[in-house]
């Protein structure tokens, strides 16, 4: 894998995240060679620390010394740092600030929707959410519809795929565990067949996990809450 001299070192988690796997994907996609740090959340490690000293979280890439956090930032830095391989925006800045506004969109409408939907305290809170994440399915919907290609950005995967992509098997999971499914073959055709395209890309087989993996860790957290929920009230 091209790398150069370059040191590259992810810090990502010892439980799946989809934001790490962004990281991952796009990694896989520029052909990239880097070090994966598993980082145990409930016991964040000094590293983590003094590279992400604001929030604490994953994923954080270090180039060179240097840490550059949260996964959209960093997928942007890498086309930055390393122009002459794969770009993950386009060269035309309209269509890079579309791209930019998309993935941007995913994270604030359709992943702000996940939490509230499973561990909300009101049955209309958890119903209001679920609509948003449909309704944010359904602008993705739209989008791929409008474009009549078969990645959001035209022939091939960039910002906006890998962004969405990586929460595929998320999405699953919240699916099975929810029992409500918000991306099919009837209301979103066009991304039911985008999900199965991404799917079977090398770099998605290679990198994101399994939705019984997925399904395993969100269970184990809601389980931890219940519990810290149960012991407040003593």
């Amino acid at each position: 894998m091209a790398g150069g001299d370059h040191e590259l070192k992810l810090l990502g988690s010892t439980n799946p995240s989809p934001f790490v796997t962004r990281v991952e994907l796009a990694l896989a996609l520029k052909g990239l060679s880097y070090d994966l740090v598993a980082i145990d959340l409930n016991n964040k490690s000094d590293l983590l620390l003094a590279s992400n000293p604001v929030h604490h979280k994953v994923p954080v890439l270090i180039h060179d010394g240097k840490p550059i956090s949260e996964s959209r930032i960093i997928l942007e830095y890498l086309d930055d740092a390393f122009p002459s391989t794969y770009p993950l925006l386009p060269s035309d800045p309209h269509h890079r600030a579309v791209a930019r506004f998309w993935a941007a969109y995913i994270d604030d409408k359709y992943v702000a929707s996940w939490g509230s939907v499973y561990v909300g305290k009101m049955e209309e809170e958890r119903a209001e959410r679920m609509r948003q994440m449909v309704a944010a399915v359904e602008a993705l919907e739209g989008l791929l519809k409008e474009g009549k290609k078969p990645f959001f950005s035209g022939e091939i995967v960039r910002l906006v795929d890998v962004t969405l992509g990586a929460l595929i098997p998320r999405t699953k999971a919240n699916e099975v565990l929810s029992g409500t499914i918000v991306i099919d073959d009837v209301r979103t055709p066009q991304l039911a067949a985008w999900v199965e395209r991404f799917c079977e890309l090398d770099v998605a087989r290679k990198v994101l996990p399994s939705v019984d993996e997925v399904v395993e860790y969100i269970k184990m957290r809601l389980a931890q809450r219940a519990t810290a929920a149960d012991a407040s009230k003593k």
